[in-house]
């Protein structure tokens, strides 16, 4: 709780009326919540109560300064600022600012709070059938794509705002955290920001997902150029028995199981997933996914809490996909066939997470997180087919021994200042990887010759401080951050011991942020928002090229626009993106290559419409203006991500025992080769996803998820380099992932002794 100044004693039977709002954090009304009126020292001197338009009414008797409390089931409690009682009346709404910790299932699934950042809630994840971890992500829209290169197994290709990401780190990255520690893997086997941590995500245990659109806070360093994506998981599940069994198409089987029993200030969690599914694919993927997690999170006062996590993932796979276009156009490859039948992969982890939390009666807060990850992970891959070797073919395989280490700490004070709310951040960061890489060619899965093996270190603590302020009775809301990462790279060969790498670099990442709201009666806000964030070079570029610098910087502009009215809103926002290096895998070699700096620029716009208190529609479009090198003549373009992302969902929730959803996404043709006169591109796109939940009784759910209803033929990823088929000329051709057909997949879903009842 937020302490206030002192609450002077009336000195007369002085008046005051304090109507207003309480409002979600769409500005949508909130009925029923409970208001108090609270003294500088926290203490409750009244309390009234939200009507069912979320309208309110106190009067309150005495002068003095004082504050409001709203409470409600859904969102943690949310504080006025400072309101000094003089007699008369006096409008305040009230605005819930995040999701209760607690709240498991909430009616709405998407949410436009301004332009720099959106939130999902667990409603989608817990009523829709995923197989593959491309699916979960499809729904996040807001200008994000993502395709998977090989039937599902291999780790996302990420595109946004006009930049392919490759693995999420490269073109300023995208940062997924889960539960507040960082899932990317800096300078991984096969991808820098590789995000093979995903296939250990289980889609019942999301709670909440959070978007922040850019760099914009500085507790957020690597990766985050362009965008933070905050996974939150459950603690504990709202019955003590979970369960869900679901069949489909391409001989594809999952079951989930969670036990999540009933303890005094404890909540616990064991959760098992296993999934198997061969795919559309001529050369069976037998993609194969076994995860297990274990929580247990303890309340030991108030306000202290700490808690425990264990994940322990195995991915097994084979793999289909960037197979040779005009191979399949002519007809003598099928759209799901194989050039290599031992691609694939097998990844296994493990991953210990602790937590602690303490807050203070004055709202201090200290938040500590650790975690301790060690994967295993092997890659086979052939892209060239028989370029380089005409007879045994190219296939390749590519190995990560990973040790990772992770702690964030950080301390939050709310205060006062200048008559209004202050809330300052600060805090460390540290993620430290130890790493075995090795890269050799294979006949089959069996290695023939090492290429590169090394051992590398890499050290990353990064410092922040953060302070938000929310002026003029809330009008204005001012923020400004700094960031600094530091980083120690080692590298010794373990082919050659006398070749070591050895170097260090760092980089300083100012945030800054303004929100004007000119009529607080008004839903309109006005936003603008800078950020600068850092992107590490992975190891394989800078053991090839001795001289790449470190670090690279992406420098993110936004201004834009919200309004919140009732049952819609909608966001709009201006983007200009400046990179310092793009680095660029070049899939010939197997090498990545710094180019840049590059420039891109566009537009969003988002809305909510909620048009039932079950029914609900979201979409976005991004769209990017341009996107290209700097100084190249004739221009060169930024390419291999699309420049048009459109998402529609519209969501039905629990109405008379049904829920479910339909999606739609689409992207626009995008380059491929950005350079010469006539650059390539790759086709768009666009596929519509449904989703449908029937409670049959209390404790059991019919779930249907139909993938691609349409049966559109579309391709996930596509990349243009030369390639030989055996016995063939080599040519540079295009080298497409098929997406997946149309697929039924069923299930039922069942839960035991619910803890409310």
């Amino acid at each position: 709780m937020i302490i206030f100044s002192h609450y002077g004693l009336a000195q007369s039977l002085t008046e005051t009326l304090v109507s207003g709002s309480v409002l979600d954090t769409q500005n949508k009304p909130v009925p029923n919540a409970i208001v108090k009126v609270v003294d500088g020292l926290g203490r409750v001197k009244q309390t009234g109560a939200a009507n069912s338009e979320g309208r309110f009414n106190l009067k309150i008797v005495g002068s003095g300064t004082l504050a409001l409390v709203a409470e409600t089931v859904g969102f943690e409690p949310v504080t006025t600022g400072l309101l000094e009682m003089k007699g008369g009346s006096m409008t305040v709404d009230v605005k819930f600012g995040s999701l209760s910790k607690a709240e498991l299932t909430l009616t709405v699934n998407e949410r436009v709070i301004e332009p720099s950042v959106d939130q999902r809630d667990a409603a989608i994840f817990n009523k829709t059938l995923f197989t593959r971890d491309d699916q979960i992500f499809q729904t996040l829209g807001a200008g994000l794509n993502f395709g998977q290169h090989a039937g599902g197994g291999k780790s996302l290709e990420v595109r946004r705002f006009g930049y392919n990401l490759d693995h999420g780190g490269t073109g300023g990255g995208l940062r997924m955290n889960m539960d507040d520690l960082i899932v990317n893997q800096v300078s991984g086997g096969h991808a820098h920001g590789y995000l093979g941590a995903l296939k250990g995500l289980s889609p019942e245990l999301v709670e909440n997902v959070n978007l922040i659109n850019g760099p914009f806070n500085a507790a957020y360093g690597e990766f985050s150029g362009l965008g933070v994506v905050n996974i939150k998981t459950r603690e504990e599940m709202p019955n003590q028995l979970t369960g869900r069994v679901q069949f489909g198409q391409f001989n594809t089987r999952r079951v989930f199981t969670a036990y999540s029993p009933t303890l005094k200030n404890t909540r616990m969690l064991f959760a098992n997933e296993y999934s198997y599914s061969d795919g559309p694919y001529e050369q069976p993927l037998k993609y194969t996914r076994d995860n297990f997690t274990a929580t247990l999170f303890h309340t030991v006062r108030p306000g202290e809490n700490f808690g425990f996590r264990l994940l322990g993932a195995y991915n097994n796979f084979y793999s289909a996909g960037q197979l040779p276009l005009d191979q399949i156009e002519e007809g003598k490859l099928g759209l799901f066939g194989f050039i290599d039948p031992t691609d694939g992969g097998i990844s296994k982890s493990g991953t210990v997470t602790g937590y602690y939390s303490k807050e203070r009666a004055n709202g201090e807060r200290f938040n500590v997180s650790g975690m301790v990850n060690r994967v295993l992970f092997d890659l086979f891959s052939n892209f060239t087919f028989f370029l380089n070797n005409p007879e045994d073919g190219d296939g390749f395989g590519q190995h990560d021994s990973r040790l990772q280490q992770a702690l964030n700490a950080s301390y939050n004070k709310p205060h006062q200042v200048l008559g209004g709310l202050g809330n300052f951040t600060g805090g460390f960061n540290y993620l430290g990887n130890q790493l075995n890489l090795g890269l050799y060619n294979r006949i089959g899965r069996v290695p023939t010759d090492q290429v590169t093996s090394a051992d590398v270190k890499i050290d990353n603590p990064g410092y922040f401080i953060q302070e938000n302020l929310s002026l003029a009775k809330g009008k204005i809301q001012l923020g400004g951050g700094l960031r600094y990462d530091d980083y120690s790279f080692r590298a010794t060969s373990r082919l050659d011991i006398t070749d070591k790498v050895n170097s260090r670099g760092g980089l300083w990442q100012p945030k800054a942020s303004f929100a004007y709201t000119p009529w607080l009666n008004k839903p309109l806000t006005f936003h603008a928002n800078y950020g600068r964030a850092v992107t590490s070079t992975g190891a394989r570029a800078f053991l090839v090229d001795r001289n790449s610098p470190i670090v690279a910087s992406t420098d993110f502009y936004s201004v834009g626009t919200s309004h919140n009215k009732g049952r819609f809103s909608v966001a709009t926002n201006l983007f200009l993106i400046k990179r310092s290096n793009e680095m660029v895998y070049v899939a010939d070699d197997g090498s990545n290559e710094l180019v840049g700096p590059s420039r891109g620029y566009g537009f969003e716009v988002k809305t909510s419409t909620q048009l039932t208190r079950f029914l609900s529609i979201n979409a976005s479009i991004t769209k990017v203006g341009n996107s290209y090198y700097v100084g190249t003549q004739p221009r060169v373009y930024v390419d291999r991500a699309p420049r048009f992302v459109g998402y529609t969902g519209i969501t039905l929730s629990e109405w008379h025992g049904w829920s479910g959803s339909i999606r739609f996404r689409a992207i626009n043709r995008f380059y491929v080769n950005g350079e010469g006169e006539f650059p390539r591109r790759a086709p768009g796109h666009s596929v519509t996803d449904f989703s449908m939940s029937r409670r049959l009784t209390r404790d059991i759910d019919f779930n249907l998820s139909i993938d691609n209803v349409f049966d559109r033929t579309y391709f996930e990823t596509v990349d243009s380099y030369t390639s030989a088929l055996k016995g063939q000329d080599p040519m540079e051709r295009f080298h497409v992932t098929p997406g997946y057909p149309i697929t039924f997949v069923g299930g039922i879903s069942i839960r035991l002794f619910n803890k409310d009842r």
